[in-house]
């Protein structure tokens, strides 16, 4: 894979969207996962920066844009650098309109 390029499970799970790599790429699996409004189809499916993610967990949906690609699972604080939630952004005009 292309270094400006990273796999889309690897990079839920280091931006915490997932406990596990494993169960980041089931929630892919599974039908949780859009990259650009397209449903993920395979957990290897690569990811860059400026691409929107939007994963719709059980209680909570959340879009954000990737800024960084990350080198490791580190802590949370670090794990937010790599996106800009876009979540907010989406309440804030709905409750404008």
């Amino acid at each position: 894979m292309r270094a400006d390029r990273q796999r889309l499970d690897k990079w839920l799970w280091f931006a915490r969207f997932a406990k596990t790599r494993s169960l980041a790429a089931r929630l892919i699996e599974d039908g949780f996962v859009r990259v650009n409004g397209q449903r993920a189809d395979a957990p290897s499916k690569a990811v860059a920066v400026g691409d929107v993610i939007t994963v719709a967990a059980q209680h909570v949906t959340a879009a954000v844009r990737v800024l960084d690609l990350g080198m490791r699972r580190g802590p949370a604080p670090e794990a937010r650098l790599l996106y800009a939630d876009l979540s907010a952004d989406l309440s804030a005009g709905e409750a404008e309109g």
